[in-house]
């Protein structure tokens, strides 16, 4: 059997291709002007008005102050727990598992996730009306609906930490 070097045909190929675009290079080439169709598509998109969110309606300024008002409830005995959970906790950090520090240092954890609850019911409740008013397009308040939505989904997320942190100072 023979072998043919790949060179050869890639050689080939290649003054083919070149010989090609030599015969094209004359008086018949077509030419790279634009062409009237081309500029069919160059129009500017028409200008789509849409309104702002307007206030928001009565009937939900009053959800949203109490949900508010729960939150800094929540806030507050979430804080005033804290101190007492974190010392509990610090004793407990060399105690075997179930032994009585750490069974007292959990209860105390538990009592801190409780004060939470407050703050995660308004959590879940103002995300269920802001999917609610988004998905009927109700979007009237949303600025409102989305900044409180925000605040409290902070507040949630700082209190995770604060109990994430504590349970990693217990042996598992």
């Amino acid at each position: 059997m023979t072998r043919i070097p790949l060179s050869r045909p890639l050689a080939i190929a290649a003054a083919l291709s070149l010989s090609a675009c030599a015969a094209a290079g004359g008086d018949g080439a077509p030419s790279l002007a634009k062409r009237p169709v081309e500029g069919r598509f160059d129009v500017a998109p028409p200008v789509v008005v849409v309104d702002p969110p307007g206030p928001l309606p009565a009937d939900l300024a009053g959800r949203l102050a109490r949900w508010d008002a729960d939150a800094v409830a929540a806030q507050r005995a979430f804080a005033a727990e804290r101190g007492t959970a974190a010392t509990l906790v610090s004793a407990a950090s060399g105690a075997a598992v179930a032994s009585e520090r750490w069974v007292v240092a959990q209860q105390a954890i538990s009592r801190l996730q409780a004060t939470r609850a407050p703050l995660t019911g308004a959590l879940a409740d103002i995300d269920r009306l802001y999917l609610d008013r988004s998905v009927a397009e109700d979007i009237d308040g949303l600025p409102d609906i989305y900044a409180l939505r925000d605040r409290l989904a902070d507040m949630a997320a700082t209190q995770n930490a604060v109990v994430e942190a504590l349970e990693r100072q217990l042996p598992q």
